[in-house]
């Protein structure tokens, strides 16, 4: 059987940290005589050598090559593109790991859509991941229609044949950044690149230890030279223009403008500081022309013009000022409507606590941010645009998985509004007001959302920053009012918005993976049942959301016997906005017994209800709250303790009066 993907995995001295890794790989949906896995040991010290021989002894299809110490991953990157024998590469690190269905899904992807490198989302787990780039599936994409160039780590799929053809190779050595070369060229060279958004392929984990080569400090000169040659493959790969200053402002934003601001610049020694900013300079003045600059945000270009200017202390005092905006959400409303979870919501950015405030000149919005006349007559010189465009401010609302950190954006209609700020003329604060419209059975990019706690977060893009916020602490006493259980799509899910304890913030319980769902039904009494003997049946009315009618199994538990019966159940809307579930009652199994009461929609366990069923010995029927049930039982056996939140457990003399009344029945 050919070979469809080849994982290669560079190796150096990971620990316990590539357990992760290989339960992935062995875990693939793809069959195991359809992908291989070649582990580069580049010298380990550790235990791993051993760890990997006998991984390989146990499974034909890992194999694990070893070599002397490289000093980086460049070069086992390259020994295992030669080893590989699949269609298509796909690289891993030695901390990360892929999805179940990740080299199946991304295979048939680049197949399909005849792609040379296939992109798959990631997840970050403690480490920054692109955002913008997985918001969508782009079977078609390169880096003039999509942003590609966001994502240059090597965590991607590539055609062997494509990199044959072109002798693409990493660059080898101790060196940083060799992915961004080899990646960069592989974009410009391809013939098409695919982006899939809809299936978590890959998670890019930091090590507890903090141990990840890309968190280690490094030495500015060795980084920003090795930097240069990412520029050389743009410049010879592009002509002079709008692209290659678009490509450029990757590198002027991320490695060079995000270095020098808030606590990320503040938090580095003085002397590591200023070097820094030494070599950052050295690259924009001999690299970059007014293009790259230009196409930044507000606060970006401010900083852009102050490292062209050489002045580092301001630098230094804008990032004093950044350090302390954080970005907020008011949570407005909240309710079930048609299946979807509508969120009303608003967002603005502050400052000490204040709002961020902006100055009206004529038809721009100024940004004044608290520097010297100085230094804002030097970036104007520069030709910095620093007014600020609000018309481009937005906000997403996104929902992120809490244990694997899979993250969805969810559609959101957009308001900005200016909001005056009393008595002082001219200045206002940007509000922006939103509806996002979570529809659980789409919101994983078209897929449904997994079991799981799925927290709700808003992220406000504005002047140059990018930042998020939980949403649900600051929240309307209408939004409070407006969360409830839903039961969506079929097989049937239950969705619990709920709010965290002991901050309040928003998040979405699917499936169970808590206990909260038994709270939403604590309030149910008798008042709310209705028993019926012409047909037998009971309906309960649920203070739940249900869209249409689904189909539930209601449980029914002999409070003695632990004897359960399934019986088949609807749940159907109500005009109130309830659902009302119905089932059949066999009354003539059920006489003369006390019986729990769950609710079973066929995903996740079932839900008790605080209800008890008594049938009498004729056949009679009633509902008792389950507290006033146990106290009852309590009342007969005064001997057992009574709690309310649990079956009472049978005595000995009841279980033999039970067996007595059923063989006498019979």
């Amino acid at each position: 059987m050919p070979i469809k993907v080849s994982v290669v995995i560079p190796v150096y001295n990971p620990g316990e940290y590539i357990e992760e890794c290989i339960a992935s790989l062995l875990r693939q949906s793809l069959p195991d005589d359809e992908y291989e896995a070649i582990f580069v040991d580049d010298g380990s010290t550790d235990e791993t050598p051993e760890r990997l021989g006998r991984l390989a002894a146990e499974h034909p299809h890992m194999h694990v090559m070893h070599q002397e110490g490289s000093g980086w991953s460049g070069k086992p990157r390259n020994v295992g593109i030669e080893a590989a024998k699949g269609e298509f590469i796909q690289f891993v690190d030695n901390d990360d790991w892929l999805g179940n269905e990740a080299l199946e899904r991304m295979y048939n992807y680049g197949v399909e859509n005849n792609a040379d490198v296939v992109v798959g989302k990631m997840a970050g787990k403690g480490r920054p991941v692109p955002l913008e780039l997985f918001r969508k599936n782009r079977p078609h994409a390169n880096v003039e229609d999509a942003p590609l160039i966001d994502s240059l780590t090597p965590h991607k799929m590539f055609r062997k044949e494509f990199l044959d053809k072109h002798n693409l190779r990493y660059m080898e050595g101790r060196r940083r950044l060799e992915d961004h070369v080899f990646v960069t060229e592989a974009y410009l060279r391809a013939e098409n690149v695919s982006v899939l958004s809809d299936y978590i392929c890959y998670y890019h984990v930091k090590r507890e230890d903090a141990s990840n080569a890309g968190f280690q400090r490094f030495d500015p000169v060795g980084y920003f030279k090795n930097l240069r040659e990412a520029l050389d493959v743009v410049e010879k790969l592009t002509e002079p223009g709008p692209l290659r200053d678009r490509l450029f402002r990757r590198w002027l934003r991320n490695e060079m403008v995000q270095r020098m601001r808030g606590q990320r610049l503040l938090k580095l020694p003085p002397d590591y500081r200023q070097e820094l900013f030494d070599e950052i300079r050295k690259v924009v003045v001999e690299r970059f022309g007014p293009g790259v600059a230009a196409g930044l945000q507000p606060t970006q270009q401010i900083v852009a013009g102050l490292i062209a200017a050489n002045r580092l202390a301001d630098i230094e005092e804008f990032a004093q000022w950044e350090s302390g905006i954080k970005p907020s959400g008011v949570l407005e409303n909240l309710g079930w409507e048609n299946g979807k979870l509508t969120i009303n919501f608003t967002g603005e950015y502050k400052s000490g606590g204040e709002p961020i405030t902006f100055h009206a000149d004529g038809e721009k919005d100024l940004l004044v941010p608290p520097l010297p006349q100085t230094s804002l007559d030097a970036i104007a010189l520069l030709g910095a645009d620093t007014s600020a465009a609000l018309a481009k401010s937005k906000v997403d609302l996104v929902v992120r998985e809490r244990a694997t950190a899979a993250e969805f954006f969810q559609p959101v209609e957009l308001t900005r509004e200016k909001v005056a700020v009393e008595g002082r003329e001219g200045y206002f604060r940007q509000v922006l007001r939103a509806t996002s419209r979570v529809d659980p059975l789409t919101a994983a990019n078209g897929a449904g959302l997994d079991a799981g706690i799925w927290d709700v977060l808003i992220r406000i893009g504005s002047c140059g920053w990018t930042k998020e916020t939980r949403l649900g602490a600051v929240r309307s006493e209408e939004a409070g009012r407006g969360r409830g259980a839903a039961v969506v799509g079929f097989p049937a899910h239950v969705v619990l918005p709920y709010w965290t304890d002991p901050h309040g913030n928003l998040s979405l319980d699917v499936d169970q993976k808590t206990n909260k769902i038994s709270y939403e039904f604590a309030g149910l009494t008798p008042a709310d049942v209705t028993v019926t003997t012409d047909p037998n049946r009971l309906t309960v009315a649920l203070p739940c959301h249900v869209q249409g009618e689904s189909e539930a199994t209601l449980k029914l538990t002999n409070a003695a016997t632990r004897r359960s019966v399934d019986l088949p159940a609807t749940l159907t809307a109500r005009l109130t906005g309830e659902a009302e579930l119905s089932a059949g009652l066999p009354l003539s199994e059920l006489v003369d017994d006390r019986w729990r009461l769950e609710l079973s929609t066929g995903v996740g366990k079932p839900v008790a209800l605080p209800l008890a069923l008594d049938v009498s010995a004729s056949g009679g029927a009633v509902v008792k709250r389950l507290a006033a049930a146990a106290a009852d039982l309590a009342a007969k056996d005064p001997g057992r303790r009574r709690n309310a939140s649990r079956p009472v457990e049978p005595t000995f003399l009841r279980r033999v009066a039970g067996k007595l009344r059923r063989a006498l029945r019979k």
